[in-house]
């Protein structure tokens, strides 16, 4: 029997994929020669989860691979209709970034709180300017996105004495539906994005939106860029709607230097960075072995995204089945 032909969207640095020798022929291309290699492969994966290869590559003719896992949380760079209406298994890195997320949001409350910002640009100036910072524990925050990246930063946020409010699609639980994210976030200190980009949350941070939260507010982006309205963030921290922001993804990344967002008073800027740290394409590729590894043997594989809903559903205690992300609201294209 031929080894299985594992086909890898590559990236530098490419995955250490050395104990599947014997096990699967690996087969490495690039964005280019994808297309025509796709007929040929059983497993593909995308290690550059950066790219739109495969939303382009697919819907040619012949055989498609049986099963996609992609290097990364998000699939809206990969998903197409015919992908989304084929039998092929899609899966996702769940498990690999939410601490580093939730820690790097936790770090940004901080950073607020504290004026660390202003201390930093301070001390370039060798000026002595005391302030006083404010006090995290007892401030309210709102999470939007009620999967395991919202759920790990809601629970960091717990230890820190926050009181969160999490959001999700529908209401169980101790989950809150979308319904209550408006009067919510009015009252927030915080508002974390960690949501999937999904035809409903595409935009729905917008002009109405930041309209409702309160002055002394801060807005922070770990989900997905198109999720928020730029234009509308910059016109409203212009404004002093809120009194800061900080994004770490973005509608066209890397962001160019000709961007207004570089300049915008109260903004912090950071380069899509949130779950990388040290070792984590190791333990990517080392996921990605671990999966294989059941999908050869014929076991079900975990993070199996539902390839309508563009996620990857969980399920609660009750059974009920949990969506990542909240349904169409007011602001949602």
């Amino acid at each position: 029997m031929p080894e299985p032909v594992v086909l890898v969207l590559d990236a530098d640095p490419p995955p250490r994929l050395g104990r599947l020798t014997g096990r699967a022929r690996v087969v490495r291309t690039d964005a280019a020669g994808l297309a025509g290699r796709l007929p040929g492969a059983d497993v593909l994966l995308v290690w550059d989860f950066t790219s739109d290869a495969v939303r382009r590559a697919w819907p040619g003719g012949g055989p498609r691979p049986g099963w996609v896992h992609t290097a990364s949380a998000g699939v809206d760079r990969l998903l197409c209709p015919e992908l989304a209406a084929s039998d092929t298994v899609l899966t996702n890195a769940r498990g690999i970034f939410e601490r580093p997320i939730a820690e790097y949001v936790a770090g940004l409350v901080l950073a607020f709180a504290k004026d660390l910002p202003a201390t930093l640009a301070l001390q370039r100036e060798r000026r002595w300017r005391h302030r006083e910072g404010q006090q995290v524990a007892g401030s309210r925050a709102v999470v939007v996105g009620a999967g395991p990246i919202g759920r790990e930063i809601t629970r960091l946020l717990h230890g820190l004495g926050v009181q969160v409010a999490l959001v999700g699609r529908t209401a169980r639980r101790t989950i809150h539906g979308v319904a209550d994210l408006g009067p919510l976030a009015a009252r927030a200190d915080w508002v974390i994005s960690a949501v999937p980009l999904t035809p409903s949350t595409y935009g729905m941070f917008d002009t109405r939106f930041f309209g409702l939260l309160q002055p002394s507010a801060r807005f922070i982006n770990v989900g997905r860029g198109a999720s928020v309205v730029e234009a509308d963030l910059v016109e409203a921290l212009e404004r002093r709607w809120l009194a800061g922001a900080a994004l770490d993804v973005f509608q066209e990344e890397p962001l160019g230097e000709e961007s207004p967002l570089w300049d915008v008073p109260g903004l912090l800027v950071s380069p899509h960075m949130s779950g990388d740290t040290v070792g984590w394409r190791d333990r990517l590729g080392e996921q990605f072995v671990a999966m294989y590894e059941r999908w050869a043997d014929g076991a079900p594989l975990p993070n199996v995204v539902d390839k309508e809903r563009g996620y990857v559903p969980s399920n609660d205690n009750s059974g009920a089945q949990e969506a990542a992300e909240p349904s169409a609201g007011p602001g949602a294209a």
